[in-house]
């Protein structure tokens, strides 16, 4: 008899066991969705080069000379905030974008382009060679902190600037060590009609669209990008 009992338990715990072992196993979350990217814009910065003004993508550090011009483009394709800082050869700052910060409450929408300068103008450099550093930084949150430094540094008498521009450049990269796990999930350029884009060449006077230079950027919760300039 104690061995009948042992038997009907055993049994009991495999059909038991079996039927646990075929219920399907929960479904695992894709690695889409787990690198899914927050952050997504379309970014240009473009030059225009030589005796031929010729129009040039300028994707890392490089070296321009006084007199040729630049232009960038910012354009959202989801809900981020994109800032682009500039720190001149002589240590000065300028947000080139947004223009002011008020902007994110004004004029600051998807699916729009924002030329930087405005319009079809482009910004020469003048004769102060030197290192200009343009810092360009995305996040899926305002940075608040970044925010604040750049009105003190824009309200202070010049004899503090200088202080102040440190500090600014010392809280973007606090900003992006803070943000070192996240990273660039697709950098690609922009096509038109499967064409990729490229140089142009400036036909007279004209001045060509930055914008054929674009390239899509998708990250995850921060982005952050540091072109140096070596102005001759």
């Amino acid at each position: 008899m104690r061995y009948l009992i042992l038997l009907t338990v055993l049994l009991s715990c495999f059909a038991i066991g079996f039927r646990f072992s075929e219920q399907p196993p929960p479904p695992a979350v894709p690695m889409v969705q787990q690198n899914e990217a927050n952050i997504g814009f379309d970014w240009a910065f473009g030059a225009l080069v030589g005796k031929g003004k010729t129009m040039v993508a300028i994707t890392h550090d490089t070296t321009l000379m006084s007199g040729e011009e630049i232009k960038m483009l910012v354009k959202l394709r989801k809900d981020c905030f994109v800032y682009l800082v500039h720190q001149d050869s002589k240590g000065e700052i300028e947000l080139l974008f947004p223009s002011k910060i008020q902007q994110f409450q004004t004029d600051y929408t998807v699916d729009k382009n924002y030329f930087i300068p405005k319009g079809r103008g482009w910004s020469a450099f003048d004769k102060n060679t030197g290192k200009e550093v343009f810092f360009l930084i995305a996040s899926t949150e305002r940075l608040l902190d970044l925010e604040v430094k750049l009105g003190n540094y824009f309200s202070a008498d010049m004899s503090k600037k200088q202080a102040l521009a440190d500090d600014i450049v010392s809280e973007i990269r606090n900003v992006r060590k803070h943000y070192t796990t996240f990273s660039t999930i697709a950098e690609k350029p922009v096509s038109i009609g499967g064409n990729i884009r490229g140089t142009e060449k400036v036909e007279g006077a004209r001045r060509p669209d930055v914008s054929t230079l674009a390239t899509q950027i998708s990250a995850k919760n921060f982005y952050s990008k540091t072109i140096t300039i070596d102005h001759q």
